[in-house]
């Protein structure tokens, strides 16, 4: 801890930002943290934010404890030119955020806010209960202030019995703060404890040395993890991808908006199967039925705003719901062989797929999700590709040059679908050569 606990400003203390001597009168529940060491580094790193409130004003700010503070106040250069404040502070609870939050982060009008908060109330025995309660006040401060500003919430990191933060109480916690979030839209929950536990459910020590905090190759895979996101929120990436198909393939996707997809009417098997679900699981996705037809010709998103084009990217958003079973199809059918390309990108843990005239392939998180655990090329949170070559009635399906499926069965026709259930998934250079 002491490699955090350093004077960070010498600039004057400012009284009025000390940590309160009591619980009195304070919002929230569970622990506030009142060691010495905390004292101190509470005061000094929320003075010297003080003086530059306005340097800071309108970033996007990194809210939470000494896993955020560690990053550094340029986070590594992990993020570009973006304008961003680093307000994490070591040891810090949700209840203690809860008390600074108009001074440290309100008070700069960020343009978006990225939270990673609650693993020292586990360690100070707070039961999830109370964290997650304290975690619904922060949001709904934020949303007051500001309710189209985007917040992306990230799941505590996995930790270690040793350190007072079982597996058991941090996935708890978890799934209240899933619970809590869903169906806000304003809210975009990113899966970060399957990005780093391990088997048993606990932090890797090649990752996480002292199976609390991370080390640079953990800080860069969160850093990848949030930045598909980012992207989505215009915060990197703002100009289009430039990209010309090869000279016998033909772009399904044009890059700026969904001309040539829509939603096809549900098929019975799809409906059964969703029934089927709903009926015996209720924690099962959310499965929109459709039932007419509906193209998107010059949208720039579908009217449930969960496919957007954007910068030459096909986007399947994170859903509120947390799980959302959606497809979005070609308006045309290839009865013809062909030879499909694209690339995709996605967020931790994230579950899709395509559908090739009708059967899915499943396009996923591969490492995390599955089915395809095994493969070596396949690069977590960067772009990958995708190659389906059809002959008769099999698909031969690899993965940046891996095969997934050597003989995938698939009908005499029909059209390439995307879908989308849990996370983000990214589509791009869309491309099909029919054979003859």
């Amino acid at each position: 801890m002491s490699a955090f606990v350093q004077a960070v400003s010498s600039q004057p203390l400012d009284a009025h930002l000390e940590l309160p001597a009591t619980n009195d009168g304070l919002p929230g529940a569970g622990p506030i943290r009142r060691f010495d060491w905390f004292r101190k580094l509470w005061i000094e790193r929320r003075s010297a934010w003080s003086q530059r409130a306005q340097q800071d004003h309108y970033a996007l700010v990194f809210l939470g404890d000494s896993i955020t503070q560690g990053w550094g106040d340029d986070f590594g250069g992990s993020f570009g030119s973006v304008k961003v404040a680093n307000r994490g502070i070591s040891g810090d609870t949700t209840r203690g955020v809860l008390i600074r939050m108009d001074e440290d982060v309100l008070a700069l009008d960020p343009s978006g806010v990225v939270i990673l908060i609650g693993t020292n109330d586990l360690e100070d025995d707070a039961d999830p209960e109370t964290v997650a309660a304290n975690l619904k006040l922060i949001l709904a401060k934020l949303k007051t202030h500001d309710p189209k500003m985007p917040i992306i919430l990230c799941q505590v990191f996995p930790s270690a019995e040793s350190k007072k933060r079982p597996a058991s109480k941090i996935k708890k916690l978890n799934q209240l703060y899933a619970a809590a979030v869903r169906g806000d839209a304003q809210v975009t929950l990113l899966e970060t404890w399957p990005l780093f536990a391990n088997a048993h459910g606990d932090a890797k020590p090649e990752e996480f040395p002292d199976l609390l905090h991370p080390n640079k190759a953990a800080y860069a895979k969160w850093a990848a993890a949030i930045h598909p996101i980012l992207a989505t929120l215009d915060f990197v990436e703002t100009e289009p991808d430039v990209f010309t198909p090869e000279s016998d393939f033909e772009s399904l996707f044009n890059g700026h908006d969904l001309t040539g997809w829509g939603y096809r009417p549900s098929l019975e098997s799809e409906i059964k199967s969703a029934k089927r679900w709903h009926d015996t699981d209720p924690q099962a996705a959310v499965w929109p039925i459709v039932t007419n037809a509906v193209q998107f010709d010059g949208l720039t998103s579908s009217p449930d705003g969960r496919y957007v084009a954007k910068h030459g990217r096909l986007i399947v958003t994170t859903p509120p719901e947390f799980r959302k079973c959606q497809k979005i199809s070609t308006t045309r059918e290839f009865p013809k062989d062909f030879i499909l390309k694209l690339e995709f990108r996605c967020t931790p843990d994230t579950d899709s797929g395509i559908f090739i005239r009708e059967p899915q392939l499943q396009c996923r998180d591969y490492i995390i999700a599955g089915p395809y655990k095994q493969l070596q090329h396949y690069k977590a949170g960067e772009w990958n590709e995708i190659v389906i070559t059809v002959h008769g009635g099999e698909a031969l399906c690899t993965c940046n040059g891996e095969v997934l499926e050597a003989a995938f069965k698939v009908p005499a026709t029909g059209p390439i679908g995307l879908e989308g259930d849990r996370g983000q998934m990214e589509y791009r250079r869309i491309r099909i050569k029919e054979l003859e």
